[in-house]
């Protein structure tokens, strides 16, 4: 149904009469009367109830099992993914990290970026790190005979090792 509903309206008849002949309107825009006019408009009404169902059986069970086994190989499959790209990411911030701490190279422990590395620890960056030097004073005390914790009988004699190759079995 249309709203507002007009049965019909008045369509203006305007003033087209040129009384002197000049070839201009004497009086434009002047409406002598106005002619009802239909409009064709109905009153509609309509009403629709319906109910709609499907039942679907599949054919082929083989078929749909194929496909969730394929669907579940799949989503195992991005799940590795997604691990191998995190263990790659992880092992890359393991190495960088250890890099940058061997060189004595770290966030202040204020700043935002101290936790990325936090976790990562160093055990033995290559023995000493260089330059490492130390110095040994040396004590010379005269006529002192020193103190050996070696039992053999030729180190209180002062006398040189010697160390015999082994001759070669024929």
């Amino acid at each position: 149904m249309q709203k507002p509903y007009e049965p019909y309206y008045n369509d203006p008849v305007y003033d087209m009469r040129d009384l002197n002949d000049d070839g201009s309107l004497d009086n434009p825009g002047n409406i002598l009367y106005t002619v009802p006019t239909r409009t064709g408009q109905k009153d509609n009404y309509n009403l629709s109830v319906g109910v709609s169902a499907t039942w679907s059986i599949p054919q082929d069970k083989k078929l749909q099992d194929q496909c969730k086994e394929a669907a579940a190989t799949q989503i195992e499959l991005q799940k590795q993914l997604t691990a191998n790209k995190r263990l790659d990411f992880e092992i890359a911030r393991l190495k960088n990290c250890g890099e940058l701490k061997k060189q004595g190279i770290y966030f202040h422990p204020k700043s935002p970026y101290y936790k990325v590395c936090a976790d990562v620890v160093v055990t033995n960056p290559g023995g000493v790190i260089p330059p490492h030097r130390h110095s040994i004073p040396s004590v010379s005390v005269p006529n002192a005979m020193p103190e050996l914790s070696d039992s053999s009988p030729s180190a209180p004699l002062g006398a040189p090792l010697q160390i015999r190759t082994p001759l070669p079995s024929p």
